[in-house]
C-alpha cells in the first residue's frame, strides 16, 4: 500500500497516528477523506501543503507526497 510523509503541526499533533509520519493510504485518497480518517475536523485543518505547494482538502494523493497540515494561526 502506498505512503505519504505526514507531518501534524501545532496542536493538530494530538491526531498524530500511531504509524507516525509515514501513513498508509489509498491511491485517490482526497485531503478531506484523510482529516475524517484522522479524525481532525476539518475547520481545525486551515492550511495543507502537497510537496510544498499550498493545497486544499479536495486534492487529491497517490503515495509518495509529503503532506503538512497547520491549524489556523492566531496572534497579534
Amino acid at each position: 500500500m502506498p505512503h505519504i510523509q505526514l507531518k501534524l503541526y501545532a496542536n493538530l499533533q494530538m491526531f498524530r497516528p500511531p504509524e507516525g509520519e509515514e501513513y498508509p493510504i489509498a491511491p485517490g485518497t482526497t485531503i478531506r477523506a484523510l482529516l475524517k480518517r484522522l479524525n481532525v475536523p476539518e475547520e481545525k485543518a486551515k492550511l495543507v501543503f502537497i510537496d510544498g505547494a499550498q493545497a486544499d482538502h479536495s486534492s487529491t494523493l497517490h503515495g509518495g507526497e509529503r503532506v503538512g497540515i497547520f491549524p489556523p494561526v492566531g496572534g497579534g
